[in-house]
């Protein structure tokens, strides 16, 4: 991979960073400014299940900030890029679609069948 692109996917990567981190603080502020004084017991409900809908969300991208934050690394380390199975050039293409990726395409799609295969 050249210098270009591991400029790009850093940037890239740094970009999705922040802005996870930011929809995780407007979460916080909105959760916390919140009065929650619902006198109808089905306004309550709604509020609640949109408050628990929205707790998932951040959780699911709390993973994905984990994931963003291992790819930086292994961009300073020099192996971003590199399919950590089979050791081959994780295409630019797979990259841009999924830039936090640690497998090739070849490779994930295995890991897929065998999945499958298992949960069958």
């Amino acid at each position: 991979m050249t210098d270009e692109q591991l400029a790009y996917f850093k940037k890239k990567l740094k970009d999705m960073s922040d802005e996870l981190l930011s929809e995780a603080n407007r979460t916080i502020t909105e959760m916390t400014d919140s009065g929650g004084n619902y006198p109808d017991p089905t306004d309550r409900a709604t509020a609640e299940s949109d408050r628990n809908f929205e707790l998932r969300i951040r959780d699911r991208e709390r993973k994905l900030l984990a994931k963003v934050k291992e790819a930086l690394e292994r961009i300073e380390n020099d192996e971003y890029g590199v399919c950590e199975d089979c050791g081959e050039d994780i295409g630019v293409a797979r990259l841009e679609a999924r830039p936090v990726t640690t497998l090739c395409i070849q490779c994930k799609t295995k890991q897929e069948d065998y999945e499958k295969a298992k949960a069958s």
